[in-house]
């Protein structure tokens, strides 16, 4: 049996590819709001981040997820984002 090719996408804090299934999909909808997307279907611009809270502190500090979504994130936006880490166990 042929074996399924792995999507991979590359965190905006590391800059490192690491699968898709191990990533947060954070999510500026058409309406400008920003949320954190659990399905990873929502429509809206996409940007990717380690579930870990040191790459959360780096994306805060480098303000990747301001140059990925293209729209000023609020320090909410990682807090929820650090909440969210904290909930949702990882693959590792």
């Amino acid at each position: 049996m042929k074996q399924r090719k792995i999507p991979m996408r590359k965190c905006v804090a590391s800059q490192e590819m690491f699968p898709k299934k191990s990533l947060i999909r954070v999510v500026r909808t058409p309406e400008n709001e920003i949320i954190i997307d659990p399905t990873g279907k929502k429509s809206g611009r996409g940007a990717y981040l380690c579930a870990k809270l040191e790459y959360i502190d780096l994306a805060q500090k480098k303000k990747a997820l301001d140059r990925a979504l293209k729209v000023q994130v609020s320090p909410e936006i990682y807090d929820q984002l650090r909440e969210y880490v904290k909930l949702v166990p990882s693959d590792e």
